[in-house]
């Protein structure tokens, strides 16, 4: 499994629907689930973003569709990063 941080940034239409966030997140990570993407983490944020997701997906394919699906919503926009654990890290780092 690849490992993504997504962080989040409210749309206009987001921030005034503000209040159904904790609702469609709760659809969000049900529509990620019946793709095989797993939420790790799920947090709303202050300062620089709105939230950020940590989720583990199969493959990059599988990450890019489901957060296309989010995105297609309207509510977010996305930044994603690919992330490494230790074990990954070190092993790219020995590979170079």
């Amino acid at each position: 499994m690849a490992t993504f941080i997504v962080l989040l940034d409210y749309t206009d239409l987001g921030i005034r629907n503000l209040k159904d966030s904790p609702q469609r997140a709760d659809a969000f990570n049900e529509f990620a689930e019946k793709m095989g993407v797993s939420i790790v983490g799920q947090y709303w944020t202050i300062g620089s973003h709105d939230g950020i997701l940590i989720m583990d997906a199969p493959s990059e394919e599988k990450a890019a569709s489901v957060l296309l699906h989010l995105g297609a919503s309207g509510n977010v926009r996305t930044t994603t990063l690919r992330a490494f654990d230790w074990a990954e890290a070190q092993e790219l780092i020995g590979a170079g």
